[in-house]
């Protein structure tokens, strides 16, 4: 299976000029890295994830999910986690939080170190399996982890739509109008 391009918006948007700016996602920016559209755009393949008490990650129809790969050993992690901390207590309309540990199947080893950040609640799953993102395997993994951290966003569609690294802060306007852009494309039907 041939992967998937992966095009910076400023490279997307001159390679296809178009009259209609409403259908591009606005730029959201940070630090070194910025949002970063991905086509074709893939489903997103069903995950086998459990949280730390246990419970199995069950995708919810309709709604856009934020997918964050962290490790114990990432600087910028500790700048990332507690944000989306923050961006999951807000409870955004539509909106679901996917933390996932890249480097650590020990959940008190996990839940420490979320104390430790100022993340303590939040809802993080272990990919117990290393089907979602193994390094040693990626064209066998659902996500390519590029950087660290690293978040994908997935649309109401159920279809990855891109992805940004390191610490971005998703409750800043630009990371409000992305996340905006694609919660209006999934209301008025378009792709």
């Amino acid at each position: 299976m041939a992967a998937p391009a992966i095009l910076g918006l400023a490279s997307l948007r001159a390679s296809f000029a178009r009259d209609d700016s409403s259908s591009w996602p606005p730029v959201f920016e940070t630090g070194r890295s910025q949002f970063t559209v991905v086509r074709p755009r893939a489903l997103m393949p069903p995950l086998r994830l459990q949280d730390l008490r246990g419970k199995v990650l069950t995708p919810k129809p309709g709604r856009m999910t934020l997918i964050n790969f962290w490790a114990t050993w990432c600087a910028a992690c500790r700048l990332d986690l507690p944000t989306m901390a923050n961006l999951e207590r807000s409870r955004i309309d539509g909106l679901d939080i996917c933390a996932i540990c890249t480097d650590t199947r020990d959940n008190r080893k996990i839940r420490s170190y979320l104390a430790s950040v100022n993340a303590p609640n939040l809802t993080c799953y272990v990919d117990a399996y290393g089907a979602a993102a193994d390094p040693n395997k990626p064209s066998e993994s659902s996500f390519r982890l590029i950087g660290m951290p690293i978040t994908y966003l997935v649309g109401k569609s159920n279809r990855i739509e891109g992805y940004i690294t390191g610490a971005a802060d998703w409750l800043s306007p630009s990371g409000s109008r992305l996340l905006q852009f694609y919660r209006e494309q999934a209301e008025t039907g378009q792709p």
